[in-house]
């Protein structure tokens, strides 16, 4: 089993994404994954990820202001155009970084109809198209409602059934198991079910989003070696909030088997 840091959760102890690469290289991690960093330039992350001398795996879809609660245009109606723009602006950062997935994040919708699904869709087909002349992996991720209310996407079946129909290498399933639980729960078989359109997972434990051993509803041992039974051998992203000192609360690492 393979971690990689999320540098806009881990790391608190730095303001700066700029900085917790170099955190995040001292604790151990050899790969990061990261939301997009809004305010530096793509030279001032690039040097600080080749300083670090890590890997990126992933980075999230240019959305706006997620402070403000910008998550991303990817469903609106009318807002294709600025889509395509963040898309390209974010190619570039990942091509600059190395990597090589996309969280392709939906947006919030207050009533969806018909028409925020059709432009969702052909969206993301125009990402695919894209994305696979830059072989960059698209990901769509389900987030769970108490997290974040109104956003887009909050179902499997209908994350799956997108997938399926655009039926591109360049486009898959993000399984995060801490949305995984708070919208459909059943963790071992909907592992198993989903496992063949996954791109990449990250997990946190429910519901306060700590380390995987801190006390809630999961039992990340058995998640964890489930992973890997069902063939699962990617990166595994740690999208959580540590309690304390994030390098002083990697120990749960060690005690499951693992190592960075």
């Amino acid at each position: 089993m393979k971690f990689c840091a999320n540098l806009s959760f881990m790391f608190a102890e730095a303001s700066s994404i700029l900085e917790r690469y170099a955190l995040a290289k001292d604790a151990g991690f050899k790969a990061v994954e990261s939301g997009f960093p809004f305010g530096f330039s793509l030279e001032q992350v690039r040097n600080a990820k080749q300083s670090a001398g890590l890997q990126q795996i992933a980075i999230n879809l240019k959305t706006g202001d997620t402070t403000k609660g910008e998550v991303g245009v990817t469903s609106v109606p009318g807002k294709e155009d600025e889509f395509k723009t963040n898309l390209n602006t974010t190619i570039e950062y990942a091509k600059a970084l190395d990597a090589k997935k996309i969280h392709i994040m939906a947006g919030k919708v207050e009533n969806p109809t018909p028409k925020h699904w059709e432009t969702f869709e052909k969206n993301l087909l125009y990402a695919v198209d894209v994305l696979k002349g830059e072989n960059i992996q698209g990901l769509i991720e389900p987030i769970n409602q108490y997290s974040m209310p109104k956003y887009f996407l909050s179902d499997y079946g209908r994350a799956v059934d997108i997938i399926k129909r655009i039926d591109s290498p360049n486009l898959r399933l993000m399984l995060d198991i801490f949305h995984l639980q708070q919208i459909a729960g059943d963790i071992t078989h909907n592992i198993t079910k989903l496992l063949p359109y996954i791109g990449h997972v990250q997990i946190a434990q429910v519901p306060n989003r700590n380390e995987p051993d801190t006390h809630g509803e999961i039992n990340y041992k058995y998640v964890l070696e489930h992973l890997a039974k069902s063939g699962y051998d990617e990166w595994v992203g740690l999208e959580y909030k540590a309690i304390g000192n994030t390098k002083d609360g990697l120990t749960w690492i060690n005690n499951y088997g693992y190592s960075l």
